[in-house]
């Protein structure tokens, strides 16, 4: 057994989570245990209780109690090594690279981390784009695996600490394309119900799933948090489906999702938010709009804005529509070309 240790957060690992930094540092120290930490104030963060997503910064002092001889033992080293294949896909999905900054087109389907059955990730495919510089990039965010688009990394300390506060911050703008049951009206507006999480059914929470709260309830709705999304409905398909915009003001675990499918408009493909109950007219029940059209989720991060981080110059990133959305839009007559840049100008 190990003594209380206390250990001072280096530059490098400004930002991060705290379990995950503890993680980290003792590889054999699970979830559950961090979490115990917290729950009883072992773990403290310059001598403050914390919580498991609290962040450090670089500075900042972390207590951590006293650990078993077996969560002591180093990692088994890990033997990192990517395919031919996945390094040309990975660097295939690069539309932006500076110094700084390389900015993907995330394709669908890809998790941007590991997880649990994961092998394949954004995170362990970042190898492959070093593109000459000794490290390999960090991400600063994150975006569903069955969503497509824009995910910028960084490609040195500095960068990622800039990245990572304007994201938490909000100091970002990101529009998404979707393509939704039925025809949301009025056709440009906003969404402000709250969220909160319904229990998964997995021992770790696996397929938990958000649950629209009325605005007027949230503040006595337990575990509520407020959400905030614009839309615009920019084409539509008779009574069928829509080509529909929208801009993310909060950053909630499948906020856009959620909200869409509170409004009685699923996006295409979500399986979890698309259920029979929903109220549109596609020709399938739910999320699936029928005929021709691709059951993959029909949600990408289409356009990006931010600042950049060294030189504070605004930098907007377009990524193009995965091809099971291209082939849904070639299927409606729809071209990219057909929406604004700013769809949201008259809601600013």
């Amino acid at each position: 057994m190990s003594g209380v240790q206390m250990i001072t957060v280096s530059e490098d690992d400004s930002g991060q989570r705290i379990d995950r930094w503890l993680r980290r540092l003792f590889p054999h120290v699970n979830q559950g245990r961090i979490e115990k930490m917290c729950r009883k104030g072992e773990l403290r963060l310059d001598g403050g209780r914390v919580k498991a997503n609290t962040r450090v910064e670089a500075g900042q002092v972390v207590r951590v109690p006293p650990l078993a001889d077996s969560d002591l033992k180093p990692a088994a080293p890990r033997e990192m090594r990517i395919s031919d294949a996945d390094a040309k896909m990975i660097q295939a999905c690069v539309i932006y690279r500076d110094d700084d900054v390389i900015v993907l087109n995330k394709p669908a389907g890809l998790a941007v981390q590991g997880g649990s059955g994961t092998t394949k990730h954004v995170d362990g495919l970042a190898e492959a784009l070093k593109f000459g510089l000794e490290d390999k990039p960090k991400l600063v965010h994150r975006i569903d695996k069955d969503t497509s688009g824009v995910l910028v990394l960084a490609r040195n300390r500095k960068a990622a600490q800039a990245l990572t506060a304007a994201f938490r911050h909000k100091n970002t703008r990101k529009i998404y394309w979707a393509l939704v049951a039925g025809v949301p009206t009025p056709y440009l507006g906003e969404i402000k119900n709250g969220l909160v999480k319904a229990p998964g059914h997995g021992k770790s929470g696996e397929g938990e799933k958000m649950i629209n709260v009325h605005p007027h309830d949230i503040d006595d709705t337990p575990g509520a948090k407020r959400a905030h999304t614009l839309y615009a409905t920019l084409y539509r398909v008779a009574s069928r489906a829509a080509w529909v915009a929208m801009e993310p003001i909060t950053g909630r675990t499948h906020q856009l999702r959620a909200h869409m499918s509170g409004m009685g408009h699923p996006i295409a493909g979500d399986g979890k938010y698309g259920g029979s109950g929903q109220e549109n007219l596609g020709d399938g029940w739910g999320a699936q709009i029928g005929g021709v059209i691709s059951k993959k989720l029909h949600l990408h991060a289409r356009r990006m804005v931010f600042e950049h981080p060294v030189t504070r110059k605004p930098v907007s990133v377009v990524a193009p529509l995965p091809d099971h959305m291209k082939e849904s839009w070639d299927t409606f007559g729809w071209t990219e070309d057909l929406a604004a840049d700013d769809p949201f100008e008259d809601l600013k």
